[in-house]
């Protein structure tokens, strides 16, 4: 008998129960391999020839793959299993929300795709404040003022116009969507979880309860199938009239209703203005490997970068995978990264910010000066100018995709929290996202992932807030080796840099660099969150080090890629169930 599981309630529970571990995933031409455990996180290996396609929902990966066997490219993959997240995983699949994409041409092109959320025009930088000057968490996070312009429409429609194959249609590739929104999906897995746990948000907008909740206010029941007719009008919609239909006519309407009469400030104008942006890739260098991230306003990319060339003065392998020694100094190098973050990262339309001195050899070697490899450094005397609380929470979904090319695509996308705002637009199917907290409502003021920021981040007409997510493209000899990328708040740059580590130091398989137990510190608070899965010693040890640990949830999903000698090998992260990789 199968016993659905509460979220991260349920995954601690999970973490907690040992289980034997195989050294290896099994590895085999078809597209499907056994289910393998390293430490206590249950990952799914999947390994095949021609092409792979690793995220958060099993049939929309399969739904990638077979784009891919339909002779798709990776960007045609990557849309079209996006689109079908948007029914499939509510939360954090999106048509409200926004993303990054980062594109590895074979051959050596690479690109980035912003279509992070906008600012509406009406947005001010006192917008979450109150009366009283100070920063107010409900106004940011939970009404409708923290609603931005989507931008997944406009990234997945320019991503499949100017990098697809040109094999398969914008409608080829919504289609599956389409039929899942009509036909219903199952109340498994992540979405069972993400229902029970999000109804209290859901319930308060009668247009999301409708579609979401039964006429008692509950989620559906295990095995019930979710139908979102309004989400496949939606659909077809843009299938038919491309992202035009999305951003101007009867769609655009309701979403701009449905924000006005809850409160937001979002105008027409706001949509039909919104264009995705195409911007050069950050570029870096570890261990031998090229590096391809995506550039401000995502922060990810450029602090995944500093923190590497930090480590790269360090023999990681020589002090072992897992071990206090190894996770001491990634800790300290995530320290000083996040420090900089809170002062230097914004919306690069509008702040300048110094990419070059942030990602140069020099200043790493000089950050890496300042750590004790023996003692933790307080948070206070790497930057002792800002305010600190803090707290976390999961939220948006990540996918991975390789075709037979040697195309490579990382796409990130996220509503900011679990189900945004919790509003769907009546008659659109489209949940809103709540992504203006990624804002600094003040400088000092952490949002709600704990993250410090300040004026380069302040809100303001038409900016894009700074962002976490991480999509990133590993490189060796001008191939892919390495593609991944987490969901996680604040977490994700952390969880993304302890994939790599596993990988390129550890030289672990790609089930156990993704399995393994992850740590996070982010400046602010000065604390050391870790996942229960880490060894009872190994806390102690972190802790005897000066470092203060706390035991909290699992950490992200990082759905992974992985070349190997034996093929491509998609690695999905048990961390959110029902995660799947297909191949081909």
């Amino acid at each position: 008998m199968r016993l659905p599981a509460l979220g991260a309630a349920a995954a601690l529970l999970l973490a907690l129960v040992p289980v034997a571990v195989p050294a290896q995933p099994s590895v085999r031409d078809a597209a499907t391999a056994p289910s393998v455990h390293a430490g206590a996180v249950r990952v799914e290996a999947v390994t095949a020839r021609h092409g792979m396609v690793a995220s958060q929902e099993a049939e929309a990966s399969r739904i990638g793959a077979a784009v891919l066997a339909q002779g798709g490219n990776a960007v045609d993959a990557a849309v079209a299993t996006a689109f079908a997240l948007a029914v499939t995983l509510p939360r954090a699949g999106n048509l409200g929300g926004g993303g990054f994409l980062v594109l590895h041409r074979a051959g050596g092109e690479a690109v980035t795709i912003d279509f992070r959320e906008a600012a509406p025009a009406a947005a001010t930088a006192d917008m979450f404040l109150d009366a009283e000057g100070r920063a107010d968490p409900q106004a940011s996070r939970f009404s409708a003022r923290a609603i931005g312009v989507p931008g997944s429409v406009a990234g997945l429609a320019l991503a499949h116009a100017r990098h697809g194959s040109g094999r398969l249609s914008l409608a080829d590739l919504i289609a599956p969507a389409i039929r899942l929104a009509r036909d219903g999906v199952p109340v498994q897995d992540d979405l069972l979880d993400s229902l029970l746990l999000g109804a209290p948000r859901l319930a308060r907008w009668p247009s999301s309860a409708r579609i979401f909740l039964g006429g008692d206010g509950r989620p559906p029941a295990a095995g019930a199938r979710l139908v979102q007719v309004d989400l496949a009008d939606t659909l077809a919609a843009i299938a038919a009239g491309g992202p035009a239909a999305f951003y101007e006519g009867l769609v655009a309407e309701r979403i701009v209703a449905a924000v006005r009469a809850a409160g937001g400030v979002l105008a027409r104008d706001d949509l039909a203005r919104y264009r995705a942006v195409e911007r050069p890739a950050l570029r870096g260098t570890y261990q031998g490997h090229d590096l391809v991230v995506m550039p401000p306003p995502s922060s990810g990319g450029v602090h995944l970068v500093q923190m590497l060339n930090i480590l790269e003065g360090y023999d990681l392998a020589a002090l072992g995978a897992g071990s206090p020694a190894a996770l001491h100094l990634a800790i300290e190098a995530m320290k000083r990264a996040y420090a900089d973050r809170a002062v230097f990262l914004g919306d690069p339309d509008t702040v300048d910010v110094p990419l070059a001195r942030l990602l140069a050899k020099d200043y790493a070697a000089m950050l890496r000066a300042g750590i004790d490899p023996a003692r933790a450094t307080p948070a206070a005397a790497i930057r002792p100018d800002s305010p600190a609380l803090g707290a976390g929470g999961p939220d948006t979904t990540h996918l991975s995709v390789v075709d037979r090319d040697g195309n490579a695509v990382a796409l990130t996308t996220s509503l900011n929290f679990n189900w945004g705002v919790g509003l769907v637009a009546e008659g659109t199917g489209v949940l809103l996202n709540n992504t203006l907290d990624d804002f600094s409502a003040k400088p000092g003021a952490p949002n709600a992932f704990g993250l410090i920021g300040g004026a380069a981040n302040a809100p303001g007409p038409g900016k894009r807030p700074l962002s976490s997510m991480t999509p990133t493209i590993v490189l060796k000899d001008g191939r892919p080796v390495l593609v991944t990328g987490a969901p996680g708040g604040s977490r994700i740059i952390s969880a993304v840099l302890q994939v790599v580590l596993g990988r390129l130091d550890f030289g672990l398989s790609p089930a156990d660099a993704v399995a393994a137990p992850r740590v996070h510190h982010q400046w602010r608070p000065d604390e050391v969150l870790v996942e229960p899965t880490l060894p009872d010693a190994t806390v102690r040890a972190l802790a005897a080090m000066g470092h203060p640990v706390r035991v909290g949830p699992v950490s992200g999903s990082a759905h992974t890629i992985a070349a190997t000698p034996d093929g491509l090998v998609g690695v999905a992260d048990g961390r959110s169930r029902g995660a799947g990789a297909a191949g081909h």
